[in-house]
């Protein structure tokens, strides 16, 4: 399990809207499978978790099955959304050519600061590693410099559309031995191939690195291995 497991899902109040909070403290937990595929989710159960209307939990819940979190199925309601191992190679094999896409082009544009950041997001990968911690969130703020540092909107866009289930994938396949490390070394190579500014290099870099993480989930789904991230 994350160091998240626990976070409670009572929404606090402060100037993020409800819906908001709703919206990503429910992610969140189906992320670090607090919920498990397949479980049930009962509006009344949330209300009581979350100290919020059942219309803000409706709206979280629609929002949520529009990512491909939670699945409507009729005569049980609202559910977890179970990815198969065919599902995930799909994800993997689209999520691959994306982020190829990504490194290339963040070699070709992105500014000085920008791989600035992204060498200091990988420091940050590396002390929440060190630490024992998930390198999922320092992970994502890497992703969120890659992609961004390439100035191209639209893969942003079709990125971002797959995020949510990709996350869920992450932590599985972060779930295997030695996968934490592994994870590392591939980040690694992604940022010496930018300092290098070798286009082809990162773009190779980041389709391994996906490749690799693929085999990892789909390994941890067919195995229904337990989640401890590290």
């Amino acid at each position: 399990m994350t160091e998240n497991s626990t976070r409670p899902l009572r929404v606090e109040r402060n100037p993020a809207p409800v819906r908001t909070q709703v919206i990503d403290n429910l992610r969140q937990a189906i992320i670090d499978r607090r919920f498990l595929p397949g479980q049930r989710l009962i509006e009344r159960e949330l209300v009581e978790l979350t100290g919020v209307s059942r219309t803000s939990i409706r709206e979280a819940l629609r929002e949520l099955t529009a990512e491909g979190l939670v699945t409507s199925v009729p005569n049980k309601g609202n559910v977890v959304t179970t990815v198969s191992a065919k599902e995930a190679a799909q994800l993997y094999e689209v999520r691959s050519a994306l982020e190829g896409l990504a490194g290339r082009i963040f070699v070709r544009n992105a500014s000085a600061k920008a791989r600035y950041d992204l060498a200091k997001a990988m420091r940050d990968i590396e002390r929440a590693a060190s630490a024992g911690v998930s390198i999922l969130e320092p992970k994502d703020h890497f992703y969120d410099i890659l992609f961004a540092g390439g100035g191209n909107d639209a893969l942003r866009l079709i990125a971002g559309s797959l995020h949510a289930r990709i996350s869920v994938l992450r932590s599985l396949s972060l779930s295997l031995p030695g996968r934490t490390a592994q994870s590392l070394t591939e980040l690694h190579a992604i940022l010496t191939a930018v300092e290098a500014n070798d286009a082809d290099g990162a773009a190779e870099a980041c389709s391994r690195h996906v490749e690799a993480a693929g085999r990892a989930a789909i390994e941890a789904l067919t195995k229904g291995q337990p989640v401890e991230v590290g």
